[in-house]
C-alpha cells in the first residue's frame, strides 16, 4: 500500500554522527511525504544541516523539551501523514530499505505501531554489542494483548530510536504521554495493546544505534528506568513485574563475557552492579531532594 509517511525526529547538538545520519535517510528507497525536527536549543550545526537536507525545522526552547511532549508535538505537525517515523538523532539507518521494510508491516491492518532492529555501532565495544543482540534478535514477530499473559512486562518493549505509528491509532489511544521521565514508547505501546492494536517487531528494518555508557551513567540510566516504573505503576498491575527480565539479562551477559571477552568480566559484574544499584535506588525518588534527583538523573532537564 502507499502510505504518507512523515520521519520524525528530537534534536539537540546532533554532533558529528549528523551527517552521516542525513546521508542514511536520504538514501532511502521508499518516498517520504514529510520530514521534520524539533530542535531544542542546538549550538551546532544542526539546524543547518537539516535544512540542507529537506527538513522542516521546529525550534523550542531547551527548557520546554520532554521526551513524550516533544514528540507529541511531532505529530501533530504531520497532519496528512498516515505513518509517523521516528528516530532518534545518534541512530543510523542500516540499509536503504530500513523505511520501506518498517512500513511494510501497516499492511496488517490491525498492527498500530512497529519498531525496527537495533544493530550495534560497527566500533561498538563488548557490552553494548550483547546488548543490541539480546533485545533485538534477527527474527520479525507481532504481539497483541493475547501475549500478555505469557510474556508479561516484556510484552510492550519497544523503542523510539526506530519506530512508526499508525498516526489515527496513535491519536485514538491518547497520544504520547506529556510527562514523563521517559518511556513514552513503551507507554504507548502498552496501551495500544490494552486497546486491542497489534505491535510489530520488524527485524529487516535496522538501524545502527548503540552506546558505551560508564558505570555512573549505567546508574542514573537504571534510577530513571525505576522512576518510569514507579511513576506508571499500572504497567506493573497489568502486565507484571519486570525483575524476572532483569536476571535474564544479567546471566545472558556473563555468558556472552565469557565466551567473547573474558578480560572484560568485571567491567560487566560492575556494570550490572550499576545497574541494580542505580534501580534501587529509583524507588526512593519522592524523598530526595530536586539537586540529589538531577545527579543521580540520566535526564536531569525533567527535575526542573
Amino acid at each position: 500500500m502507499n502510505y504518507k509517511v512523515a520521519l520524525l525526529i528530537p534534536t539537540l547538538n546532533a554532533g558529528s554522527s549528523w551527517l552521516e545520519a542525513l546521508e542514511s535517510i536520504k538514501s532511502q528507497t521508499y518516498n517520504l511525504s514529510n520530514k521534520i525536527i524539533i530542535d531544542s536549543g542546538s549550538k551546532d550545526n544542526t539546524i543547518n544541516l537539516s535544512n540542507q537536507y529537506g527538513f522542516k525545522v521546529k525550534e523550542i526552547n531547551k527548557s520546554e523539551f520532554n521526551h513524550g511532549k516533544t514528540r507529541q508535538q511531532l505529530v501533530e505537525l504531520s497532519e496528512d501523514a498516515d505513518i509517523c517515523i521516528f528516530l532518534t538523532q545518534d541512530a543510523i539507518l542500516a540499509s536503504p530499505d530500513s523505511i520501506s521494510n518498517i512500513v511494510n508491516a501497516f499492511d496488517d491492518p490491525q498492527v498500530g505501531m512497529a519498531y525496527g532492529r537495533q544493530l550495534p555501532h560497527k566500533n561498538a565495544q563488548t557490552l553494548e554489542s550483547h546488548a543490541r543482540l539480546y533485545n533485538y534478535p534477527a527474527i520479525s514477530h507481532i504481539r497483541s494483548s493475547e501475549d500478555i499473559t505469557q510474556m508479561g512486562f516484556k510484552v510492550f518493549f519497544c523503542s523510539n530510536s526506530f519506530a512508526a505509528y499508525r498516526r489515527n491509532a496513535l491519536l485514538a489511544i491518547g497520544g504520547f504521554p506529556t510527562d514523563s521521565i521517559m518511556g513514552e514508547d513503551a507507554i504507548v505501546a502498552a496501551r495500544m495493546l490494552t486497546a486491542g492494536y497489534k505491535k510489530a517487531y520488524v527485524a529487516d528494518a535496522t538501524v545502527y544505534h548503540s552506546h558505551t555508557y560508564t558505570l555512573v551513567q549505567e546508574f542514573r540510566r537504571y534510577f530513571d528506568t525505576r522512576v518510569f516504573h514507579e511513576q506508571n505503576k499500572w504497567l506493573i498491575r497489568d502486565f507484571g513485574k519486570p525483575t524476572g527480565e532483569g536476571f535474564k539479562f544479567m546471566r545472558s551477559e556473563l555468558k556472552y563475557v565469557l565466551k567473547h571477552k573474558k578480560s572484560i568480566i568485571l567491567n560487566s559484574v560492575f556494570s550490572l552492579g550499576a545497574k541494580w544499584l542505580g534501580y534501587k535506588s529509583g524507588k526512593f525518588y519522592k524523598k530526595l531532594p530536586k539537586q540529589i534527583l538531577k545527579r543521580f538523573s540520566m535526564h536531569s532537564f525533567y527535575w526542573k
